[in-house]
């Protein structure tokens, strides 16, 4: 019964885990300045996103590795000269329809 006891004293003291804020990002709103510096994720994540976002809407459920990194490079590049538009707006610029 000791042994119990202090077991389940043992466990009440460990430490509470730390609940980590949720942290929601508009991409609506995302300047390419932002995308391009962005602390709380990578580019790479927002990119990872922006496709399924854009493939979804057209319906379609393939994932082309190579164009994902190819398609991001783009973005990178183009949203490095253009700063302050969105980073939707960039995609549409940069890839079209073809994304």
């Amino acid at each position: 019964m000791l042994i119990v006891l202090g077991a389940t004293f043992a466990f009440a003291l460990e430490p509470e885990p730390v609940a980590q804020a949720e942290v929601t990002l508009d991409v609506s709103k995302l300047t390419c300045e932002q995308f391009l510096g962005y602390k709380l994720t990578t580019s790479e994540k927002i990119v990872t996103w922006l496709s399924g976002y854009h493939n979804g809407k057209r319906g379609n459920t393939s994932l082309g590795i190579h164009g994902l990194i190819g398609n991001a490079k783009k973005l990178r590049s183009y949203c490095t000269r253009n700063s302050q538009t969105l980073v939707m707006d960039a995609v549409e610029t940069v890839l079209g329809t073809a994304q």
